[in-house]
């Protein structure tokens, strides 16, 4: 169900020409390697049944690369999910637990809490989970987020105020889009604003296979909305904001350098995947996992073992996609060339930190990244949540 907020914001004309995010068709172990299987490409870089992921005039990102720690730029944080960059630097992370937001000083890693998201019914995997900036921030100061309620799964935005106290700085949610299926797992979560200035939303089935196929289904979906909740100009499916499906559970979104659109996913027992989205495109869930040759789905640039990922969050940066393992307690590199790897993935910080959950370009070749062994299913012998700075290549 669609909810249309308190103002409509003319869409451009040229918005369905800005579909390039995502339209290109989609089709990786550090030091002593990993078993084949691990980031399984094709010769060539191609995942099977794909077709080819580069041009002729696109280069491929160097195999390998490096990850340097090199800060600490805030800890002590509970359940972190959501991240998102402000215009001066700093940063917003959601709690997913408690359903707060909260202010992270980049430069001195001081912590202002400026309240909490009204509605938010944590439980299991639910909670408050991804934000995002309007993209029209520096005028109306709305910060988005996703969230389970009582009833389902949802997006609203708030104006964010930092002249009122601590505490009181969040504005009163506006729903602007509704109904996303809600379970104790498989959730879904991920909000970003592509570069066609549209509102991309990862969900998860909650735990219903059946809703993954299902096109009148918002479960098991990568969504693409207007900022005011309408389906965007341009979608696959008239009337409709389904974008991309056969997806179990959306964690990661990113957009590289010719605004082609990447995303993460949980596999069940077999198969974590790094995709490269078009839409319209059957990702396959239930029926497929990992790679399926000669089928009608799209199938993963890269896959992993689920103890060796679990993906959550990933980011772009200079050719390459970096994603936050869980269960995998790394962060994995995967070198592209267009939307096919060029290699196969590199891991760094193998458990170092735990649990990672979320990362975000820092500007440059930094990267912030955000761990999560407060989630209940982390060690919190591991360390208190963190937001760390890297230098990666």
């Amino acid at each position: 169900m669609i909810v249309r907020g308190r103002t409509v914001r003319a869409v451009l004309a040229t918005a369905t020409a800005l579909l390039l995010a995502g339209c290109s068709s989609g089709g990786g172990g550090g030091g002593g390697g990993f078993p084949p299987a691990v980031g399984r490409t094709t010769p060539g870089g191609t995942a099977a049944g794909s077709s080819p992921g580069a041009s002729p005039a696109e280069t491929a990102a160097a195999a390998r690369g490096s990850a340097t720690v090199l800060r600490t730029v805030a800890e002590g944080l509970r359940t972190p999910w959501g991240l998102a960059r402000l215009p001066g630097g700093d940063l917003l992370v959601s709690s997913r637990d408690d359903g707060t937001i909260t202010r992270i000083d980049t430069r001195t890693g001081g912590k202002t809490v400026l309240g909490a998201v009204s509605g938010v019914s944590p439980a299991g995997e639910g909670g408050l989970l991804g934000i995002a900036l309007s993209p029209d921030y520096a005028s109306d100061h709305l910060v988005y987020a996703y969230f389970t309620s009582a009833s389902d799964n949802r997006i609203v935005r708030m104006r964010y105020d930092e002249r009122k106290p601590a505490g009181e700085q969040l504005g009163a949610p506006d729903t602007v889009f509704k109904g996303i299926p809600k379970g104790f797992i498989h959730n879904g979560g991920r909000i970003a604003f592509g570069p066609d200035g549209m509102l991309y939303a990862g969900t998860g089935e909650s735990g219903q296979r059946g809703l993954a196929q299902d096109r009148r289904s918002l479960g098991g979906k990568i969504l693409r909305l207007t900022p005011e909740g309408e389906p965007a100009p341009g979608d696959p499916f008239p009337g409709s904001p389904v974008y991309s499906y056969g997806h179990r559970n959306v964690q990661g979104l990113a957009w590289d350098s010719r605004q082609r659109l990447f995303a993460s996913e949980f596999g069940q027992d077999t198969w974590d995947e790094l995709n490269a989205i078009v839409p319209g495109g059957d990702y396959g869930w239930p029926t497929a996992e990992g790679t399926s040759p000669g089928s009608r789905f799209r199938d993963p640039l890269a896959q992993w073992h689920t103890d060796d990922a679990s993906p959550s969050g990933i980011a772009y940066v200079n050719g390459v996609i970096w994603m936050a393992g869980l269960k995998g307690e790394r962060l994995w590199r995967v070198p592209l060339k267009g939307t096919a790897a060029a290699a196969a993935p590199e891991s760094f910080l193998a458990g170092r930190y735990g649990r990672l959950r979320t990362v975000l370009p820092a500007g440059g070749d930094r990267l912030w990244l955000v761990t999560s062994n407060t989630d209940g299913r982390g060690d919190p012998a591991k360390g208190d949540d963190r937001v760390l700075e890297l230098r990666v290549r």
